[in-house]
C-alpha cells in the first residue's frame, strides 16, 4: 500500500518502450567504457609489471581534466542551437571519436620503460576522456528532459540502468579473455584486441540515441538565450560574457543543496562499489585461490555474472519501491541490502569453499542497481526545482557535474585501490606466496571501505527534500510560469509585426 500521495502520468508524458531502449543503448556504451578502462588497467600491473600505485594514479589523474571539461561540455550543450537539437550532434560524433581513441589507447608498444608506459597511457587517457565527455554529457542531459513526469523519469532510468548493467555482465570476463592463451600470445595482445572490439561497439551502438531520439522543445525558461528566431542560429557573444555565464551557472549548481546531497551519495556508493571491483579480483585470485590467476579470473567472471543478474532484479524492485515509498526511502532500502552483502564477503570469500564467492554479489549489487535507477530520476527533479528558483534550465550542467562525480568516484576507487594494495604489502612477483598480513589487510579493505561509504551515503540523502507531492507542485508552477511567458512573447511578436521600420 502506498504511503505517499500519488499523481497519474499524463499520456503525453509517457515514453514508449522502444525509445527507452534506444536511450538505454547509450547507457550500455557509457558503462562499458567506464567498466572497461577500470577492469583492463590490471594489464598495466600484471602484464607490464608497473607499480600498482602508479596504475592507481593513471586512473585518477585524467579525472582532473574532467573537472573542467565535463561542466564546460554541459554548458556548451545547454546553449547549442542547431537543426538537430542541443544534444544529438555531440552524442553522434562523441561516440565515434571515443570508440577510436579507446581502441588506440590499448595498442601498447612492447619493451619500454615504466616511465614510458606511464606517460603513454596518461596522455592517451586524457585524449580518450575528452572524447568520452563529448558523448556522455549530452546523452545524460537528454535523459533528464525526455519527460517531466515524476514516475516516468524513474521508469526511463530503470530501463537505461538495466541495459547499462550488461556492461557489468561482460566486464568481469575481460581478464579471462585477455589471458586466453589459445587466442593471444600474452595479456598485452589480448588487451589490444579487446580494445578494438569495444571501440567498434562504441561507435555502432553509441550513435543510435542521436539518430533515433528527438528532443523535447527547450523550455521558455531559457528565453534569454542567444538564439536568433529569424535566422535560427546562435548569435556571436563575447568570450568574457560566455565565460561569466558559465562560471555563474557552475557556482549556482554547486550551491544547490539537494543536488549536492545526490552527488555526495553517488560518489560514496559508486566509489565503494568500484573498490570492490578493484580489490575483489586480487582477493579472489590471491586469497581464495592461492595465486592461481586462471582459476581466479574464471570465478571473478562468475561473480560478475551473478552481480549482473542481482542488479537487474534490483532495478525492477527499486522501481516498484519508489512508486510505493518514494525515491529517498527506496534508496535507503537498497543501500541497506548492499551493506549486508559487503559484510558477507568476510565469511564467503574463503579458500575452504570457493563457490561461496557468488553469494555476496547477490546482495551488494542492490546498491548500484538502486543508485543509478533513482539518482538520475532525482537529478531530473532537481532540474525542475532549480528552474523554479533561478529561471534557468541547466540539464547539461547538472548532468555534467553529476557524472563527473561518478567518474571521480571511479578515479578515487582506482587510485585508492592502487595505493591500498601497495600499502598491504602486495607484490605481484610473489604470486601465491603473499604474506598472511597482506592477505588479511586486503580482505579488510575489501569489506570496510564499501560498508563505510554506504553508511555515509545514507546519511547524506537523509535530508533530500523532494517528494512526489513537491515535484508535482513544482511542475505545476513551472507550467503556469511558462504559459505566462509564452503569452507575453506572443504579444510582443504581434506588436512587432505591425510596427513600421524607422
Amino acid at each position: 500500500m502506498s504511503t505517499q500521495e500519488t499523481y497519474e502520468t499524463r499520456p503525453e508524458d509517457k515514453i514508449s518502450t522502444i525509445r527507452k531502449i534506444i536511450y538505454g543503448f547509450g547507457a550500455f556504451v557509457n558503462n562499458l567504457l567506464g567498466a572497461a578502462i577500470g577492469t583492463m588497467t590490471i594489464v598495466l600491473n600484471l602484464g607490464l609489471g608497473m607499480n600498482p600505485a602508479l596504475v592507481g594514479l593513471l586512473g585518477a589523474l585524467p579525472r582532473l581534466v574532467d573537472a573542467f571539461t565535463d561542466p564546460l561540455m554541459g554548458y556548451i550543450s545547454d546553449n547549442t542551437r542547431s537543426k538537430w537539437g542541443r544534444r544529438r550532434p555531440y552524442i553522434f560524433w562523441g561516440a565515434i571519436v571515443a570508440g577510436i581513441t579507446f581502441a588506440l589507447l590499448w595498442q601498447l608498444p612492447r619493451g619500454q620503460s615504466e616511465e614510458f608506459y606511464f606517460w603513454f597511457f596518461l596522455i592517451g587517457s586524457i585524449i580518450f576522456y575528452l572524447a568520452y565527455t563529448i558523448f556522455a554529457t549530452p546523452w545524460v542531459a537528454l535523459g533528464y528532459e525526455l519527460t517531466p513526469d515524476y514516475h516516468e523519469r524513474t521508469n526511463i532510468m530503470a530501463v537505461q540502468n538495466f541495459m547499462g548493467q550488461f556492461a557489468w555482465l561482460f566486464a568481469p570476463w575481460f581478464l579471462l579473455f585477455m589471458q586466453n592463451e589459445s587466442l593471444f600470445s600474452d595479456m598485452i595482445e589480448g588487451a589490444s584486441w579487446l580494445a578494438v572490439i569495444i571501440g567498434l561497439f562504441t561507435i555502432i551502438v553509441g550513435i543510435l540515441p542521436a539518430i533515433f531520439l528527438t528532443e523535447r522543445s527547450t523550455p521558455i525558461a531559457n528565453s534569454k538565450s542567444v538564439v536568433d528566431p529569424a535566422a535560427a542560429i546562435v548569435k556571436p557573444r563575447s568570450l568574457a560574457s560566455s565565460a561569466a555565464d558559465f562560471f555563474k551557472g557552475f557556482l549556482i549548481t554547486l550551491k544547490f543543496k539537494p543536488f549536492l546531497s545526490l552527488c555526495g551519495a553517488t560518489f560514496l556508493v559508486f566509489n565503494g562499489f568500484m573498490m570492490v571491483s578493484a580489490f575483489q579480483s586480487y582477493v579472489i585470485i590471491y586469497y581464495v585461490f592461492g595465486g592461481d590467476q586462471a582459476l581466479g579470473a574464471e570465478y571473478v567472471g562468475w561473480a560478475g555474472t551473478v552481480s549482473f543478474v542481482s542488479t537487474s532484479c534490483a532495478i525492477f524492485i527499486v522501481t516498484k519501491l519508489s512508486s510505493w515509498l518514494g525515491k529517498r526511502n527506496a534508496f535507503f532500502i537498497t543501500i541497506a541490502i548492499s551493506i549486508f552483502g559487503y559484510a558477507l564477503k568476510w565469511i564467503c570469500f574463503t579458500p575452504d569453499n570457493p563457490m561461496l564467492v557468488i553469494i555476496p554479489p547477490m546482495f551488494f549489487s542492490f546498491g548500484l542497481g538502486g543508485l543509478f535507477t533513482l539518482m538520475g530520476s532525482m537529478v531530473a527533479d532537481v532540474c525542475d526545482l532549480d528552474e523554479l528558483e533561478t529561471g534557468e534550465r541547466r540539464e547539461g550542467m547538472f548532468g555534467s557535474i553529476y557524472w563527473w562525480v561518478v567518474k571521480l568516484g571511479l578515479a578515487a576507487a582506482m587510485a585508492a585501490g592502487g595505493f591500498l594494495l601497495h600499502a598491504t604489502g602486495f607484490d605481484v612477483a610473489l604470486s601465491g606466496a603473499q604474506a598472511a598480513d597482506t592477505l588479511f589487510y586486503m580482505r579488510l579493505a575489501d569489506v570496510l571501505v564499501p560498508v563505510l561509504c554506504s553508511v555515509l551515503a545514507i546519511w547524506m540523502v537523509a535530508t533530500y527534500p523532494i517528494t512526489e507531492k513537491m515535484a508535482h507542485e513544482t511542475r505545476k508552477k513551472l507550467e503556469e510560469r511558462r504559459g505566462n511567458m509564452a503569452a507575453d512573447n506572443s504579444t510582443l511578436d504581434e506588436t512587432s509585426e505591425g510596427a513600421t521600420p524607422a
